[in-house]
């Protein structure tokens, strides 16, 4: 079994909100699923896989500015602050530190719901340390 787990951080890194899907899925369902329930903020930092039109759209709606780089494959190069997308590092280190409960890290839990309640409760506690 694989799952993709999308997640919202804050400005440190500490988890908010995330979203589980299918490991074959592609990662515009995650960003469709967390685009309504993103809390305000000034910049929204993703990788590649977030690159759509219609995210970046309803990102600016939201008053949200997008620092997500364009895919290899786009006709037009998207411009993005390469030196704000360097923060996006505290979010690859929240997801280290959620590895590091050997419980998610191994996914002892093969029902998505019991694997989605680790992260949850491993990231409450990531919350306030």
């Amino acid at each position: 079994m694989n799952t993709k787990l999308h997640a919202v951080t804050d400005t440190i890194g500490r988890p908010i909100r995330f979203f589980m899907t299918a490991g074959q899925v592609s990662d515009y369902t995650g960003a469709r699923a967390l685009v309504e329930s993103l809390p305000a903020a000034d910049w929204l930092l993703g990788d590649r896989g977030y690159d759509a039109d219609w995210f970046r759209k309803a990102l600016v709606d939201k008053g949200i500015r997008p620092c997500i780089p364009g895919r290899k494959s786009r006709d037009k190069p998207v411009k993005y602050d390469k030196r704000r997308y360097k923060r996006r590092n505290r979010i690859e280190i929240m997801f280290g530190r959620l590895k590091d409960w050997r419980r998610i890290a191994t996914r002892y839990d093969r029902c998505p719901k019991v694997f989605l309640s680790a992260i949850a409760l491993a990231a409450t506690i990531l919350f306030w340390l």
